[in-house]
């Protein structure tokens, strides 16, 4: 929701102070790693890993960067002001970055989510001040978060619809740019494939665009959780398509969101959730530490191409994000006897993604 009334100021001192608060915050943050990783059989034949590792935000993940993108969008376009509330239609990760940031300005955040939403969740979201406002379904956040802006006078913050606008795909430190920097004294610097899930689509939007702008010669591939509906989408261009929705936190999603840009995704790769999982663990056994789910989904996309480039005899490099810590999925993803309700028997899967990664 947007205010009724017009700012009649470019930058009055609250707003001025905001984004000093912002900018301050960024500066005392570091650009995240770019990891190698050790995949000897693949290195053998010309083909490099890396994951960008986005764990290490304060917030503790990939949204951190969209949440600040989103407030910065928000208060240079009028939206916010000094006591908006702020609302937004999450249960996770983006709930916890952007109550990061409006804790930071001092401004009322509340997050809608479903009431199944995990307690650790909803502690994490709380930690940050903010309040927790619960629907019976998910697909209810949407228009319960627009009406509650309404009833509060506040800002419906509106991840799904802004992701892929927020940012400034050209450059200004966005993701794009800081992965072709880190890789500038690599063995092939300019990476063959980009490697990323889909939750918003607004990752994905960025890195496309700034491929463009820049003529880079490497594609963009989309690794998409089983249950989510990205992968019909791409093939058909149909928006008004759904499905039951994905299984894995953080990406995927039962409709399309209008910050998935299909035009800049050259390829989609559907990915079971027992495969999600198992590379997961292999990916974590390969760091010595743990990683969540999205980051497996990443892995499996990451493995898929780097297979095929073998098999075609092509060398090259191969980026993704390590999206967040397994930490935040201990009592989950990472729990044998959850899994095995979830999802059933890992063991297969297990077996195929360690294949592949023993080359």
């Amino acid at each position: 929701m947007q205010p009724t009334t017009p700012s009649t100021s470019s930058c009055d001192s609250w707003l001025a102070g905001a984004i000093r608060r912002i900018e301050a915050d960024y500066q005392r943050s570091a650009d995240t790693h770019l990891i190698p990783l050790p995949l000897p059989a693949l290195a053998a034949h010309g083909i490099d890993l890396y994951l960008k590792d986005e764990s290490t935000h304060p917030t503790g993940s990939l949204k951190h960067r969209l949440a600040r993108s989103l407030f910065l969008y928000a208060l240079c376009n009028g939206w916010v002001r000094e006591g908006t509330t702020i609302v937004e239609a999450s249960s996770g990760s983006t709930a916890v970055s952007e109550a990061y940031f409006a804790r930071l300005l001092g401004l009322p955040f509340i997050a809608v989510m479903p009431r199944s939403t995990s307690p650790e969740k909803v502690a994490q979201i709380a930690f940050y001040g903010a309040s927790c406002h619960f629907v019976d379904h998910a697909a209810q956040v949407y228009d319960e978060a627009r009406a509650l802006a309404e009833r509060t006078g506040g800002h419906y913050m509106d991840q799904f619809t802004y992701a892929e606008r927020a940012t400034d795909w050209r450059g200004n430190n966005n993701i794009a740019e800081s992965m072709f920097q880190q890789m500038a004294r690599e063995r092939h610097p300019v990476p063959a494939w980009i490697v990323v899930g889909a939750g918003t689509g607004g990752t994905s939007a960025t890195i496309g665009r700034y491929l463009r702008f820049r003529c880079h010669d490497t594609q963009v591939c989309v690794a998409d959780p089983e249950g989510s509906v990205f992968s019909a989408y791409h093939r058909s261009g149909d928006a008004t398509l759904t499905a039951p929705g994905s299984r894995i936190e953080g990406i995927g999603r039962p409709r399309v969101e209008p910050s998935f840009v299909r035009t800049l995704v050259g390829r989609m790769l559907e990915v079971p959730n027992l495969d999600s999982v198992a590379a997961m663990h292999a990916l974590s056994a390969l760091l010595g530490r743990k990683v969540g789910p999205s980051t497996g989904t990443n892995f499996v996309g990451m493995l898929a191409v780097a297979h095929e480039m073998r098999a075609a005899g092509r060398q090259g490099s191969i980026l993704s994000l390590l999206c967040d810590a397994g930490e935040r999925y201990l009592p989950s993803y990472h729990d044998a006897d959850w899994v095995r309700n979830a999802f059933g028997d890992i063991a297969p899967a297990q077996q195929r993604i360690d294949a592949l990664v023993a080359g």
